[in-house]
């Protein structure tokens, strides 16, 4: 997926003896004969040559052919009128001549089919001379390995691959592999480094990297030259790859500068040291290189070398010519008056020397005008690495791209400064989301840029000491903080607007067209709650069905369907996004302030007092803009403005603040203990009507109880010893211990993950007593996961395992609820397993983390060995072999590449 526009063409060099390294063409003819025994046309070979190598060859090696008897033999056909030629491997007896139907079938076999490796040559054996062919095969492993791959490894992987021996003392030498790979030494030792294998450059069908063809240090021929030269010129020949966005992991970038929000120029960090060593090579080659020429006869769109400030070398790209002649010309009327030849001369130097170009840094992307003596031919060993500045459109942005207001936001919010991403569409402009993280709580700062449009004349300031009446409070969270409506002209003009979209969509047969069909956190969409339309924010996606919203007029949380939104017509778009959230976030004022979390009897009192009044008075007292957050009391119509009457007054005045010995659990002498506690769900408070009412399934309207009337699921069925089994490694610690799930039942897995995310966010909250060696459902990082306790803390927390997905995590009491009878159907997904064929033994650092880049996170295949049964499933172990059959000619056993590394780490201590 590219990040930048580029368009990656073939790239022409020409090939003959002058222009290219004489031994690589011999090299490729000779293995393209090997493959065609019976013989190729001449006049075919500069076909079969760019088929295979995407390279053109010239006409000048044609015409030597004859003259590398060591190279091939040469008979000379007559076919028709014209004289042609079949060549044939060096010293081998031609057959007689065949048709060209019959040579272009047996050529088409060359260049169609996959060459055995056991049929390639040996020329890889001297590090000195690495030839493109054996360098490609070292890339075409790394790509495997986008988490890095110990430099020891690579000789076992690379023989098993291609059936030939790896030079061992690359190893001792790695920077051989520099202009490939990315070498990050770990320890003094050189053996000891990991290797990353760099951005590709040109790719064609079989993921063949193209290599550039090295220039003899001979001279050239004239007319080749003067060819070679021309080309360059043109912008059009010159091939840069596109900007890779790295498929694992996050994604950093810096935002350099923005015209609007749909033309964000950003650099990928990915690149950075890449990027740092390129320069350094240029500044290097340009510095002591006396043979570079300046660039001359420049057009709009060219790639040259700058030597910009500071001494530094950087690619840029020509936007403009500026002629500044008129100034040298004042000058030399000038010195006309004294000697006309030196300033006839000095005229000649200052038109060349002021004439001006305007380019653009491709990889920083800013832009300046340069002197002519500044800029150089770009050479052709600096294109391989991408652009790092490229374009990119922020999300949810795109129709107020161009409004000042906005664009100015988002410049003060982001220049020059590093954020992650999320990518939501990778195409030539990328679609993206930035996120600071640079401070406790990340920030979305598409999100945060948009409130830039709200219409100042309808925010609502709380003013302290003042009194507001006809107060509606309409959510309330387990830590006590509420959301209130207080009467505006911000809240008349959204029951306005919302009036508007209820019109347009009574006549609307079909919705269907403003589905959702690209989520993301932070986008501003419909929902239909109570019968109307609220607007809500998208915060947490859960999964392709389920995500969590806040109703920004309410403070409401909910998990819903994605299907359940509706995009914001174009048309209402700007005014619908115009007004503020309407929700005010408060807290009650004067409470104890050492009450920490409310307990959950305080949060259900507060919730039935104001939930069930329809409006209340309210003075504010005081204001806390960093938390935004008001401190406010609460008084129902009939005891406004009786302060001891307050609900403040009467929920301190009331016995509700004291933890029950029970919540926060300790464990008894005997090892069991058990609590009644409230869930923390109250913050997703459930509508009483319309579409948030309706549960997910017929079969989740159980009723909520610690007791299922299913124990256990059924245990999780095993191939037979000795049998096959795809499966997707979850976890992996070492070899003697990682988590294997089976590939075929990971849909099911997925799709119980969204019900039970969309069942818990919208259950009534219920007591749940705890007992060790029991199953529940509990919420960890905004997932719902079937658990069994494990143990059970002193501060409040639960030790869990993740039955599913084999992870030990600690949850908080109130994150735990009954695992329902319809989540236990499911057999338990995570299989505890052991690598066979390795020796069981304290595996070190260095062995677990090339284990771990080896098989976590991806789907492999198990050969089952033996089983270690037990009574609990979760509690069964099996010994299997790991199969990785990703690459598409030999397939990789895990336990001979851990074995080869613990022989190589043993050989480096």
């Amino acid at each position: 997926d590219n990040l930048n526009t580029s368009i990656a063409e073939t790239h022409t060099v020409a090939s003959g003896p002058s222009a290219a390294h004489v031994n690589e063409v011999q090299s490729r003819i000779k293995e393209i004969l090997s493959k065609c025994s019976s013989g190729v046309w001449v006049s075919k070979m500069p076909q079969i040559y760019r088929e295979m190598y995407w390279e053109e060859l010239s006409t000048a090696v044609l015409r030597q052919l004859e003259n590398w008897p060591h190279v091939c033999t040469v008979e000379k056909v007559h076919r028709g009128d014209q004289m042609d030629g079949l060549l044939y491997p060096a010293k081998k007896i031609p057959p007689i001549a065949k048709s060209d139907t019959e040579q272009e079938k047996a050529c088409q076999n060359v260049t169609s089919s996959k060459v055995d490796p056991l049929l390639k040559p040996n020329m890889e054996t001297t590090p000195a001379s690495l030839s493109s062919d054996f360098k490609q095969k070292v890339v075409n492993i790394l790509l495997k390995y986008s988490s890095g791959l110990w430099a020891n490894a690579l000789p076992k992987l690379y023989q098993d691959t291609y059936q030939v021996k790896f030079p061992e003392d690359i190893l001792n030498n790695l920077e051989l592999l520099s202009d490939v790979c990315i070498v990050d030494y770990v320890s003094e030792v050189p053996r000891k480094a990991i290797l990353y294998a760099k951005p590709q450059r040109r790719i064609d069908e079989n993921l063949n990297v193209t290599e550039k063809v090295r220039r003899h240090d001979g001279v050239k021929a004239t007319a080749e030259q003067q060819y070679e030269e021309s080309k360059d010129q043109h912008p059009e020949n010159i091939t840069v790859p596109p900007l890779i966005i790295p498929s694992e992991g996050s994604v950093s970038v810096m935002v350099l500068e923005l015209k609007n929000t749909n033309e964000v120029l950003i650099r990928q960090v990915y690149y950075s040291s890449a990027q740092e060593q390129m320069e350094d090579d240029m500044k290097a080659y340009y510095s002591q290189n006396s043979t570079v020429s300046l660039a001359q006869s420049l057009s709009v769109g060219q790639l040259v070398a700058v030597h910009a400030e500071e001494d530094a070398w950087l690619r840029a790209r020509i936007i403009s010519l500026e002629d500044k002649r008129i100034k040298a010309s004042n000058y030399f009327f000038w010195h006309l008056e004294k000697d006309l030849k030196q300033s006839f001369i000095f005229m000649i130097l200052c038109f060349y020397s002021l004439f001006h170009y305007q380019v653009c840094y491709v990889d920083h992307g800013f832009s300046e005008f340069v002197e002519s003596n500044s800029v150089y031919k770009l050479q052709k060993q600096f294109n391989s690495l991408p652009f790092q500045a490229a374009r990119c459109k922020l999300a949810g942005l795109e129709i107020f791209c161009d409004d000042p207001v906005l664009v100015k936001t988002v410049e003060s919010q982001t220049c020059s400064k590093i954020f992650a991403v999320e990518i939501l569409e990778k195409s030539d402009i990328p679609l993206l989301v930035l996120y600071d993280t640079s401070g406790e709580d990340d920030i979305n700062i598409n999100a945060t840029c948009l409130k830039a449009l709200y219409d100042k004349s309808l925010e609502l300031h709380l003013q302290v000491d003042a009194l507001y009446t006809n107060v509606r409070v309409t959510s309330v969270f387990s830590d006590g903080s509420l959301y209130c409506q207080v009467p505006s002209k911000g809240l008349s003009r959204l029951s306005e607007i919302l009036q508007k979209l209820e019109d347009y969509f009574r006549y609307k047969t079909q919705t269907s067209e403003f589905n959702v069909s690209l989520p993301f956190c932070g986008k501003i969409c419909l929902f239909p709650s109570k019968g109307k339309w609220a607007r809500v924010e998208i915060r947490i996606i859960h999964t392709r069905r389920a995500l969590d919203v806040q109703f920004m007029d309410t403070g409401t949380v909910a998990t819903v369907k994605v299907s359940e939104l509706r995009e914001i017509p174009p048309q209402f778009l700007r005014e619908v996004i115009a007004i503020p959230p309407q929700a005010i976030k408060c807290c009650l004022a004067d409470l104890p302030p050492n009450t920490g979390m409310w307990t959950p009897d305080a949060v259900l009192w507060l919730r039935d007092t104001v939930m069930n009044c329809p409006e209340f008075s309210m003075k504010v007292v005081k204001q806390d803009g960093s938390k935004g957050i008001a401190h406010v009391y609460l008084f129902a119509p009939e005891n406004f403005p009786d302060m001891d009457h307050s609900v403040n007054r009467q929920i301190k005045n009331a016995d509700l603040w004291k933890h029950q010995k029970d919540v926060f659990l300790s464990v008894a002498p005997s090892g069991t203990s058990s609590t009644k506690v409230t869930s923390d769900a109250v913050s997703a408070v459930r509508l009483t009507s319309g579409r948030l009412e309706k549960s997910f399934s017929d079969s989740a309207r159980e009723p909520s109880s610690a007791v299922s009337t299913i124990d256990m699921p059924p245990p999780l069925p095993l191939s037979k010893t000795g049998e096959l089994m795809d499966v997707y490694v979850s976890v992996a610690c070492h070899p003697g211990h990682f988590i294997v799930q089976p590939w075929k039942e990971l849909h099911n897995l997925e799709a119980l993950m969204e019900e039970m995310i969309l069942y818990y966010s919208r259950a009534e909250e219920k007591p749940v007593n705890i007992e060790k060696n029991k199953l529940y459902a509990a919420k960890i990082e905004n997932q719902w996961y079937r658990v069994i306790i494990k143990g059970i803390l002193r501060n409040g927390f639960l030790s869990v395992y993740e039955l599913d997905y084999g992870k030990h995590e600690f949850v908080s009491i109130e994150k735990v609820q009954p695992l329902m009878d319809t989540f236990r159907k499911l057999p338990f997904q995570a299989i505890t397993a052991q690598l066979a064929g390795v020796k069981s033994q304290q595996w070190s650092e260095e062995a677990s983390i090339v284990f771990r880049n080896l098989v976590e996170k991806k789907p492999l295949v198990a050969q089952i060995q033996a089983v270690n049964d037990s009574t609990n499933s979760w509690d069964r172990k099996i010994v299997t072999f790991l199969v990785d059959t990703s690459l598409p000619d030999t397939d990789i056993w895990i336990h001979d590449f851990v074995s080869q590394s613990l022989v190589e780490f043993s050989k480096d201590d």
